[in-house]
């Protein structure tokens, strides 16, 4: 795909705007449209094309992308009254890169193919700092021809880009990956909460278990934040929340048990009634924390 391609992106949160960017640098026309306007004003400066509505956007672009928030906002986006499908030209790609429920990823994809156009649905993994330095893993399902089509668009933004199968397999492997991550992450913060309580240096001992067996994302990336007491979101809690409902309910439909995965969801729940939903996921360590501080006085 080149340049001279249209591109129209709905979003420009903390994930959405470092990833237009990038497509700037390279050289695509950009249209955009946001819930809120204000939080596209940067983009809009740097040379972006703002539209009021999401059919807009759709009507005037070659690729429509988007990456919002709930499965609700992207039903919406989608199929409310002012909506792409109602806009979308034949020959259009969507690309859907919100992490949302698989089935609805599904649904889009059928319904766009009834108006001859193309979608495929591909999240990401990364965070903020990696759609700041271009180094998300974007995980695709669809068509494999037309995810091959849209992959020097991918490439601005990402690096570790893997084609996963069918609609709704990239929504499927991100719920894999956020699976992956609530596990990992309970590890890490009770790893710093026991160090912290023998009396290490929290900085020296990430240094060695980093680059041992455990070494990790979230050891490199979310650990050195907690030491810091650093809770600003490069994700937040409620995003994640978002996220480990949506697996869980997946988990439900398909008969599976993820008991860890439903513990890791409560205390993130804890998390959002200490009215710090708007944290990075890494404000985990302030549930256990709250947890061993309970025990301590026992």
């Amino acid at each position: 795909m080149t340049t001279d391609k249209v591109i129209g992106w709905i979003g420009t949160g903390l994930m959405g705007k470092p990833m237009v960017k990038h497509l700037l640098k390279a050289g695509y026309k950009v249209n955009i449209q946001n819930r809120t306007k204000s939080k596209a004003l940067e983009l809009i400066d740097l040379g972006c094309t703002w539209f009021d509505t999401p059919a807009e956007v759709a009507a005037d672009s070659d690729v429509v992308v988007t990456i919002i928030g709930s499965p609700t906002d992207v039903e919406e986006c989608y199929f409310g009254q002012e909506g792409i499908i109602n806009a979308v030209k034949p020959g259009t790609i969507l690309i859907d890169m919100t992490t949302t429920k698989p089935s609805l990823a599904i649904k889009i994809s059928e319904v766009a193919g009834k108006q001859g156009v193309q979608f495929i649905d591909a999240p990401v993994s990364g965070g903020e700092v990696g759609a700041i330095n271009g180094t998300l893993s974007i995980m695709i399902g669809g068509d494999k021809q037309v995810a091959d089509s849209v992959l020097p668009l991918f490439e601005t933004f990402g690096k570790n880009i893997v084609f996963q199968g069918p609609s709704g397999s990239g929504q499927h492997t991100k719920m894999c990956n956020q699976i992956t991550i609530a596990g990992t992450l309970i590890g890490v913060c009770e790893g710093l909460i026991y160090g912290l309580k023998a009396g290490l240096n929290l900085t020296t001992m990430l240094e060695s278990i980093s680059k041992g067996a455990a070494g990790c994302w979230s050891l490199d990336v979310l650990a050195p934040k907690i030491v810091k007491g650093d809770y600003s979101p490069g994700f937040s809690v409620d995003n994640f929340v978002k996220d480990l409902r949506i697996a869980l309910e997946e988990a439900d439909a398909m008969k599976l048990s993820l008991p860890g995965l439903a513990l890791v969801k409560q205390l993130y729940v804890s998390i959002q009634a200490m009215d710090k939903g708007s944290s990075g996921n890494q404000a985990l360590y302030l549930a256990l924390e709250k947890l061993s501080a309970m025990d301590d006085k026992l």
